[in-house]
């Protein structure tokens, strides 16, 4: 059986996953970009229904799997051979092959990177149910650090089923126990809700938005409510080290807002991997 092949031979399951991981990565490359236009689209709608005014007409269907890729600048329809995750990023030379247009180079980087958090889960979890949940949860973070980076927002569309996937999971007690995995979207979501009145209140602005309280709820219920305390300390560092040397080394204005989305959903994931050994380290030391 595959279980017995990939018990026997564990390389085998990081090598298979890491491929998976590279598909999915130029999925999730093509939803960074769409989903946001998508939800622009609908949000148009809703208004022009609201206004009751005429909304516009689209000349095509735009989702996640239709129009086909296409070189913004020549408009050149992707083929095949160039969607090549990494692969067709090198042999273009990071350029298109019609008007030579150069391509952005994140594009082989989430492909990579998905790649590479896709291979050590498979590390650490195996061929096990929990693998499979955890690469939908990683998947789910990628796409939502890169989506807020872009435009400072986090989709419903995926905060929401990511939440109620981790209170699914865990009812089976896959990485946390039921009671836990509800308090934690409970305290994970009032946590930063509380925090964002009090600012509000004190300053008159808002310092952060709806999309990170329901973040760091669906953090709580994938973990349970113990993770949310150093995740939250665990997203101050990473803002903090990140911020500086975005500062440093990029030349980044601190007064431009910064979104506090990626920097949950990458602590939140060092938690979901290694959260225990830090906790011991730390106790240990003490």
């Amino acid at each position: 059986m595959l279980q017995d092949v990939f018990t026997l031979y564990p390389g085998a399951l990081v090598g298979v996953i890491c491929i998976l991981g590279l598909l999915v990565g130029s999925f999730l490359n093509v939803a960074i970009y769409r989903l946001p236009k998508m939800l622009e689209r609908e949000w148009k709608q809703s208004c022009c229904e609201i206004l009751e005014q005429e909304a516009p007409k689209e000349t095509e269907a735009f989702n996640l799997v239709v129009p086909a890729s296409t070189c913004p600048s020549c408009e050149h329809k992707i083929r095949a051979w160039e969607n090549i995750p990494v692969i067709s990023y090198v042999f273009l030379r990071g350029r298109c092959s019609q008007c030579s247009s150069p391509i952005s180079v994140r594009y082989p980087i989430i492909e990579a990177v998905t790649a590479l958090l896709s291979a050590v889960l498979a590390m650490k979890f195996g061929f096990t149910w929990q693998l499979a949940a955890a690469l939908l949860f990683t998947w789910s973070l990628i796409t939502l650090t890169m989506i807020d980076i872009d435009t400072q927002l986090l989709p419903d569309n995926i905060t929401l089923p990511l939440l109620w996937l981790g209170l699914i999971v865990n009812s089976q007690s896959l990485f946390s126990d039921l009671p836990n995995a509800l308090w934690g979207a409970v305290f994970g979501y009032l946590s930063l809700w509380s925090v964002y009145w009090v600012f509000k209140l004190l300053t008159g602005k808002e310092g952060m938005g709806y999309g990170d309280f329901k973040l760091l709820g669906a953090l709580g219920a994938w973990m349970g409510w113990q993770a949310l305390p150093l995740t939250i300390l665990l997203s101050s560092v990473v803002g903090a080290v990140i911020g500086i040397a975005g500062i440093i080394i990029m030349g980044r204005d601190k007064n431009v807002p910064m979104p506090f989305g990626p920097y949950l959903a990458i602590a939140g994931w060092i938690y979901f991997m290694w959260g225990d050994s830090i906790v011991a380290s730390y106790l240990s030391l003490m």
